[in-house]
């Protein structure tokens, strides 16, 4: 949530920015420390502790001393001593809590570390202060140029302009060590100012850059994480996480510091479990060898040798019971409680729980599958619209109207009697009478036979192209060419 103290925002805007935008500081909810003391009324003759909090670009935060006791609030912009000049810095935590925050630093009262607070920031400092922030994102395009010029193996990552502009603050990060020798005369020739170069590790460049990790939530080292732990792989193991570093690897490309929130209830689980790796039992049906934990549920999967497909899952304490007895000489007859019997006995007979019911290849198809589709299929030819009645020009399938065939070995029996079929009295070039079809007048232009049996065959079968006859329903028509010799080679005769 944005803060609710701001003293920054001016001009309609509501006390504290609430994350509307107008905040001041630029950096609302980074790396908060919530002030439990703030409701409490203090004693008359109390002293507030005279160390603040103060709250820079990004993550960054200092401590210095209020040597001028003033009254101070959370969000206050305030003018700080610097090294070279001054610089301008909101106020982040105060009071009792600050001792803490110098004991988790590892700093006391009186280091020389701690500078001091010269007055509340006024609004000419502001507007200077604005002014030089504006100026970084183009600074900082240019220093990469300048960098990648010189081909120098670095990364800058970020940028900080001093209040009164008179330092620039470069932070890179770098796996090897890098010479800033002709860096630093470009950049002082160019900026015109002192120039600083601080190298940073990758946890603390994603957390200056800020972003929203895989839970979808900002990331825990731009909100609230200070200090960045070590991150074995081990983390991982332990947990019984995939080794996938797409997965575990952050926006900094290390592992993710999430992973040692919970190592420590899941290293407490895992002592009372007998062992995680090589955990083999005996029992009189033959050895079975660990092949699966779960360690919040705290349950073991165990497959026999000669059945390796078939896991059965048993609780720790169970487990831990059977290797007891193991020791002691003893053999139980199963991993579960079953009754003993003939069929247990023996092992061909002997069928464990298996974790996937079915070790074949085919088990997650449907066993129902056929009876499925014959279902289907009896429901679409019962259908009205596909049933055999109600299509006439369906003969392809049969008709249960039709009577059937009384003597299957005489296919002609129990037909229709066909006048066109051995009927003595057709002739033999006549074609037969159709008497399902209407009566159609002869017309002999429309009407032609298919077979001519008046035309004259070629008389000689080895000429393809024998003469035609005459067709005397086509006109005469001229040659095409009277004048033409058949034989172009013979003279003229006179």
């Amino acid at each position: 949530m944005g803060c609710g103290s701001c003293g920054t925002t001016t001009g309609s805007s509501p006390s504290g920015c609430k994350s509307n935008g107008s905040c001041g500081t630029s950096s609302c909810n980074k790396l908060n420390t919530y002030d439990w003391f703030k409701d409490i009324d203090l004693p008359e003759n109390y002293t507030p502790f005279d160390i603040i909090e103060i709250r820079f670009k990004g993550s960054r935060k200092e401590f210095f001393k209020n040597v001028n006791n003033l009254e101070l609030y959370t969000g206050d912009a305030v003018v700080l001593e610097s090294d070279l000049g001054h610089d301008i810095g909101h106020v982040s935590l105060t009071g009792e809590l600050v001792r803490l925050q110098l004991r988790k630093a590892e700093l006391t009262e009186n280091s020389p570390n701690i500078k001091k607070i010269y007055r509340v920031a006024t609004e000419s400092d502001k507007e200077k202060y604005t002014d030089f922030k504006a100026k970084e994102p183009s600074t900082l395009e240019k220093a990469r140029t300048i960098a990648l010029e010189l081909k120098l193996e670095m990364k800058l990552s970020d940028i900080e302009f001093q209040a009164d502009g008179k330092k620039v603050i470069f932070f890179y990060t770098a796996e090897e060590r890098v010479d800033f020798r002709e860096l630093i005369k470009r950049y002082a020739t160019d900026f015109k100012t002192r120039i600083e170069m601080r190298q940073i590790s990758y946890r603390e460049e994603a957390s200056r850059l800020g972003g929203i990790g895989s839970c979808g939530r900002e990331l825990c080292c731009s909100t609230w994480l200070t200090d960045y732990k070590i991150v074995n792989i081990s983390a991982a193991r332990f947990q019984n996480l995939s080794i996938n570093m797409l997965k575990l690897s952050g926006q900094c490309g290390r592992l993710k510091c999430c992973l040692n929130y919970e190592l420590d209830t899941y290293m407490e689980s895992l002592g009372q479990f007998p062992g995680t790796e090589k955990v083999t039992v005996n029992t009189k049906i033959g050895t079975a060898n660990l092949q699966k934990i779960d360690i919040l549920k705290k349950m073991m999967w165990f497959s026999y040798q000669d059945k390796p497909g078939d896991w059965i899952p048993i609780p720790a304490d169970k487990v831990t019971e059977i290797i007891e007895k193991n020791k002691r000489g003893e053999i139980p007859e199963t991993l579960v409680d079953r009754p003993l019997g003939a069929e247990i006995m023996s092992k061909t007979s002997y069928k464990v729980d298996d974790m996937l019911e079915d070790s074949s290849i085919t088990r997650m198809e449907d066993k129902n599958k056929e009876r499925k589709q014959g279902e289907r299929n009896f429901r679409d030819r019962n259908r009205p619209d596909n049933r055999n009645n109600n299509r006439p020009d369906n003969r392809n399938k049969p008709n249960n109207d039709r009577p059937r065939n009384p003597n299957p070995n005489n296919p002609s029996a129990n037909r229709p009697n066909n006048p066109n079929v051995n009927n003595p009295n057709r002739p033999n070039n006549e074609r037969p009478v159709n008497t399902n079809q209407p009566n159609r007048p002869n017309n002999p232009n429309q009407q032609k036979p298919k077979f001519n049996n008046d035309r004259p065959r070629n008389p000689n079968p080895n000429n393809n192209n024998p003469p035609r006859p005459n067709n005397p329903n086509r006109p005469n028509r001229p040659p095409e060419n009277p004048t033409n010799n058949p034989n172009p080679t013979a003279e003229k005769k006179d």
